[in-house]
């Protein structure tokens, strides 16, 4: 393999799909997502990655959005010498340029992707621990006015378990077919 992928556990289904799509020569290696829980240890968990892996590729590319850390993860990366390909999170980038005008005519959204829908219960409730205290719903989504789940795929089991997270929220949900949007343009011109 000539390229390491380092990618973000959120991005790893559809970057594998979109590797076999036009035959890159990469392979994929995951880190987790349940660090969007914890951004600032994002950017040492990456870099650990990139050193652990490195000697095995030609190059190494990081398919993560910034989520969250505030530019650290850029200056890892320029230390590591490493680029990833563009975007502050993966909605902007499924949004496919849409997200400021979602995000204008409704500041108040909370976004679901497919993989967030899978694993909702794991990173969302569980996570956020709301499944053990509940009071802890109202503090962290009082401020939420929807969910948008930006789908990747038609898949009527994805959309019913959307529909059961919104319902968790008690927010109404909308929902958006947007494909791999910008990430796979972004990893196009990055490959």
């Amino acid at each position: 393999m000539t390229v390491g992928l380092i990618v973000c556990g959120a991005l790893a289904k559809e970057v594998l799909c979109l590797q076999e799509k036009h035959g890159w020569d990469a392979e994929v290696v995951g880190v987790a997502a349940l660090l969007h829980n914890r951004p600032e240890l994002i950017p040492e968990t990456v870099c650990n990655k990139i050193r652990e892996v490195s000697c095995n590729y030609e190059r190494v590319v990081v398919v993560y959005g910034d989520c969250g850390t505030a530019g650290k993860l850029d200056d890892v990366l320029a230390l590591e010498n490493v680029e990833r390909i563009a975007g502050p999170h993966c909605y902007e980038m499924y949004a496919n340029g849409r997200f400021e005008t979602l995000m204008e005519s409704q500041p108040g959204t909370f976004f679901l992707t497919d993989y967030l829908v899978q694993s909702f219960e794991h990173l969302v409730l569980e996570g956020l621990g709301i499944d053990k205290h509940p009071e802890l719903l109202d503090v962290y989504f009082r401020n939420y006015t929807r969910v948008l789940y930006l789908a990747q795929r038609e898949d009527g089991k994805l959309l019913d378990k959307a529909k059961w997270a919104a319902d968790e929220l008690g927010l109404p949900l909308e929902y958006l077919i947007t494909g791999h949007g910008s990430l796979e343009s972004r990893l196009l011109d990055i490959m």
